[in-house]
């Protein structure tokens, strides 16, 4: 922590956030920061990978800071995700985005950044829950990871560290900032119907009427007992929202033969396969245009596991890596990202910071 607090400089920060790998013991990490960053905020979670610098890191603890100069925020944490209704957030949030533009009136760029715990299946009921009471605040975020093991994740505010929980910082700056999600896929005309499904658990159980797992290895031309996270990452399916298109990943195969969602399913969903464009080119050119007509000074962002998993599976992980260095995105890779009121997946979600407008 000594080294991280060092890196980040004297401050003060109004925010820390920090991307653990889980191989780092994160309780401990969680109570060490409480002793560097004075009044700041410091908010966590355990990831599916880091973002650092120099692009995609593993093993490693990424740090960002916020600093009180140009930097406003108040965060707040919302526990026991399965028990309580995510409606009764909303009161306690309108309270603190209030406050804190009273707080921070001149600070007129805002936005919010929203940390859940990745295997709580509650981030699509949670993510529509608190859009209504950020009064049309930006929200992004990322679902907290546990590398590849789906085992454990982990969130962490202000020295607590909770399981089946949310933390949601809301940020008022001087800097102009824009708040996006990009993904390369694009939608076929090969559709399938949800015929089952188990909502609660993401779980669909059949597919055009039959075992949806080997319904959908006949869709996608792919062996049943062959399904793994690296076809699933490479034949994506999408569920039409409005006029827009949204991933909807696949986690797993179940004992059963089922297919369980990173995000929402539900009976009588007509899913697509979408088809992919280059990463590595639709990243730097989408990339590229947030850079018109100025270049930000850095990116904050939330970047699918699925992604660095077909960019593995396509021997493109360094040129992705090196497009996220070169265009200074930091953050972590996730089991999911919120952008507004919904959970999506397969996309790179995030928020970027601009010179500040100089005056006349």
């Amino acid at each position: 922590m000594a080294v991280l607090a060092e890196e980040l400089g004297p401050g003060p920060f109004a925010l820390v956030c920090l991307f653990a790998s889980p191989e780092c013991r994160f309780a401990e990490l969680i109570a060490g920061a409480e002793n560097f960053f004075g009044e700041a905020h410091v908010m966590a979670c355990t990831t599916a990978g880091e973002i650092g610098r120099a692009g995609y890191a593993e093993g490693r603890v990424v740090a960002v800071a916020f600093p009180s100069a140009a930097f406003s925020a108040t965060a707040l944490m919302m526990d026991h995700l399965a028990e309580r209704d995510a409606q009764s957030f909303g009161a306690r949030l309108v309270r603190e985005r209030l406050a804190l533009a009273e707080r921070a009136p001149d600070r007129t760029s805002v936005f919010a950044f929203l940390l859940v715990d990745g295997l709580s299946l509650k981030e699509d009921i949670l993510a529509a829950a608190l859009s209504p009471a950020l009064g049309g605040v930006p929200l992004f975020g990322g679902s907290a990871g546990d590398g590849v093991d789906f085992a454990r994740t982990r969130v962490a505010l202000d020295g607590v560290v909770a399981q089946d929980a949310a933390v949601l910082a809301l940020v008022r700056t001087t800097l102009p900032t824009r708040v996006f999600s990009l993904d390369h896929l694009l939608p076929t005309d090969e559709r399938m119907v949800v015929t089952e499904a188990d909502p609660k658990a993401r779980i669909v159980k059949s597919i055009n009427a039959e075992p949806a797992a080997r319904e959908y290895a006949r869709i996608v031309g792919k062996d049943p007992d062959q399904l793994d996270t690296f076809t699933f990452a490479a034949h994506p399916v999408v569920v039409r929202i409005g006029a827009e298109h949204h991933v909807r990943a696949i986690q797993r195969v179940t004992e059963e033969g089922d297919l369980q969602f990173f995000s929402a399913i539900d009976e009588g969903m007509v899913l697509t396969v979408a088809e992919k464009q280059d990463i590595v080119a639709h990243l730097d050119a989408e990339l590229g245009a947030l850079a018109e007509p100025v270049a930000p000074l850095g990116i904050l962002g939330c970047d699918c596991l699925l992604r660095r998993i077909e960019a593995e599976q396509a021997q493109t992980v360094r040129a992705l890596s090196d497009t996220l260095a070169r265009h200074r995105v930091v953050g972590f890779s996730t089991y999911g990202e919120q952008f507004g009121p919904l959970h999506v997946n397969q996309t790179i979600t995030g928020v970027a910071f601009y010179p500040p407008v100089e005056a006349g």
